[in-house]
Parts: C-alpha cells; sequence; structure tokens
C-alpha cells in the first residue's frame, strides 16, 4: 500500500503534515516530529513584526491602525524572552536540516509585499525545503476596496516568488468576495500550493480589567468542512497543491482531506492536545481503512469526492444549502 503523497514537489511517506504551532519551537520539539512518524514539518510562524521590529523599521501597512487589526503589535509578548526571534529562527532551520531527514518547511507570518522578502531568502539560505507563506491581514480601513485588499496579497507572493527558488505555498482564510478567483490568481502569481484555510483568531473582552485579551481556541472538527468544501470545488480546475487544515482530528478526516482533492492536511490542536503520538496511530488507522476499502494508494482516492468527480455536483453550492434547511425536522415536544 502506498501512502505517499508529492506536496510542493517533496515526496512524503504519508499525508499527514504537522502544521505550523509551538510544536517546532525546538530542536527537541522537531526531533519529537519525526519520531512519532511525522513526514514533514511547517515551522511556527515568524512574524514580519518580528523581523521589523528587530530593525525598529514598520511597513506603513502595520503601523496604520496597529491597534485595530487581530495581530496588533502591543498583542506580541517580549519576543527576546521568548528566544524565536529572526536570528535563532534561521539558526532553528539550519539545526533541524542537520539533525532529521524530514523535509523542513519554513513559515513566514505578514502582509507586507515588502516587509519579509530578505527573510524569505534567509529561509532559503537556511536550507528550508519549502516555505509557507501565511498571509493574515484583516482589513479595517473603511476606504480601502476588496480590490487592494486583494493586491496587497497577489504583491506579497510574487514578490516572495521573484526572491527565492524553492516552492512557496500560501495560507489565507476564506474572506475574499471570489475565493474561486483568488485561487486561481495566487496559482498565476506563481503560488505552488495553497493551505486552507488560515484561521483567524477572535479578541475577546475581559470584563473585569475593561481590556481587550487575546484568546486562543483550538480547532473542532466542524471547522473541516469549510476547507473540505472549497478543496472539492477547486481540484482539477486550478492547478496547485492543495493543502487542508484545521479542523483535522482522525483518520476520516484525513481520508475525507484526500477524497476531496488535497495533497497533505495539516494538524496542530489534536496534537496540542493529546500529544505527537496521534500522527501514527492516524496513519495506522488510515492504513486499516484504505485496506478494508481495497485501496491501494493515496493517489487512487485524490480528488474521488471532488466537484468534479461526485454523481451529484450540486451538492457543493446551493442546491444543498435548501436540502440542509429543509432536513430540520422541529419538535415541539423537545425531545
Amino acid at each position: 500500500m502506498d501512502l505517499s503523497p508529492t506536496y510542493l514537489g517533496l515526496k512524503l511517506n504519508h499525508p499527514v503534515v504537522p502544521a505550523a504551532s509551538p510544536l517546532s519551537q525546538s530542536l527537541d520539539g522537531i526531533r519529537r516530529l519525526e519520531d512519532a512518524g511525522a513526514p514533514a514539518v511547517v515551522m511556527y510562524s515568524l512574524f514580519e513584526e518580528q523581523i521589523e521590529g528587530e530593525s525598529h523599521l514598520l511597513d506603513h501597512y502595520l503601523t496604520y491602525g496597529a491597534e485595530s487589526f487581530a495581530e496588533a503589535l502591543n498583542y506580541f509578548p517580549e519576543m527576546d524572552s521568548y528566544n524565536v526571534g529572526p536570528h535563532a529562527y534561521l539558526e532553528l532551520i539550519r539545526n533541524a536540516k542537520a539533525a532529521v531527514d524530514m523535509p523542513i518547511i519554513g513559515s513566514l507570518n505578514g502582509v507586507s509585499a515588502g516587509g519579509w522578502v530578505e527573510y524569505a531568502r534567509y529561509i532559503q539560505e537556511a536550507g528550508a525545503d519549502a516555505l509557507e507563506l501565511n498571509i493574515y491581514y484583516i482589513p479595517t480601513d473603511p476606504l480601502w476596496s476588496g480590490a487592494e485588499v486583494e493586491q496587497l496579497y497577489l504583491d506579497v507572493v510574487r514578490t516572495v516568488k521573484a526572491n527565492v527558488t524553492i516552492p512557496v505555498a500560501v495560507k489565507v482564510g476564506p474572506y475574499f468576495s471570489s475565493f474561486a478567483n483568488m485561487a486561481h490568481r495566487f496559482t498565476e502569481a506563481g503560488a505552488n500550493g495553497l493551505v486552507l484555510f488560515n484561521r483567524f483568531y477572535q479578541p475577546d473582552f475581559d470584563l473585569e480589567q475593561l481590556t481587550v485579551t487575546p484568546n486562543l481556541v483550538l480547532s473542532s472538527q466542524h471547522e473541516l468542512r469549510l476547507p473540505l468544501r472549497w478543496v472539492a470545488i477547486l481540484h482539477g480546475r486550478v492547478a496547485t497543491d492543495f493543502a487542508i487544515t484545521s479542523g483535522v482530528h482522525t483518520h476520516e478526516d484525513v481520508l475525507k482531506g484526500m477524497m476531496a482533492g488535497a495533497k497533505v492536511v495539516m494538524m496542530a490542536s489534536d496534537l496540542l492536545r493529546h500529544g505527537v503520538g496521534r500522527i501514527g496511530e492516524i496513519v495506522a488507522d488510515m492504513q486499516q481503512w484504505m485496506e478494508e476499502y481495497e485501496y491501494e494508494s493515496v493517489a487512487q482516492m485524490q480528488g474521488s469526492m471532488s466537484q468534479h468527480n461526485v454523481a451529484d455536483p450540486a451538492a457543493f453550492e446551493r442546491a444543498n444549502y435548501m436540502k440542509v434547511l429543509q432536513s430540520w425536522q422541529f419538535d415541539p415536544t423537545g425531545v
């Protein structure tokens, strides 16, 4: 049985890849992931604010409205105490490449076209096998149009791709007026892969202190449905490697991702909750399921449940909306 996909040109042992998370913030953590069976790892994100903060130069997009977007500068802890600054990040990549055999995928989190290009090159020079651009921007300026926001995203991809030769995947949220069109345009801009979707972390209110506070909530399986749907719709229409992230917790989730058309699925929340040993458990359960249903390879199932291949393509569109609403039966007794 062949469980190996090819993602961003990298031949992997299986499709369950640890997503960017604190699990990769140390060499020991990266070694533990490989020992647990990870076929590759996406490094924790290096934030543009960290890079710019080091040189005391902040890009316009970050300073304007800095108190109003989801990753406002005053939300960041003192980076020195965490030893996760730009130089430490590059050194960790170098050490990881020397210590493990699995591919290392760097991760940059930012928004401006020029603010992180230099570090994209540095990450490549440190030995990373690929790069994931985690473009995280919440447009709060009422004068900014959707077209301007979209252009900002595309400029980041084009600029980075013009400065590195390693494969580049783009991790974005779903909140575009036409995500299918943006997926196509990301690919035209040079993206080798799309990671669906970024989770937008919402702040909370502290009623006692009257402050706005960060609040991290780990994902639930329900969150799988959105990326599952879009990968299934875009498979065969947009020529790129798809990765599903958010909501992946079990081997069934992995199988659904493969059938939608993803090359890999990425998980973090379940590993943070239950430990990195979950990787081996999920892969074993996946293999058992494939044996039971007589699948010989992951490639055999990839895209088999995409919109292009299912018997009822309308199930992914408005018809499914009507069916869901009509399927609900109200019980006045509450039983």
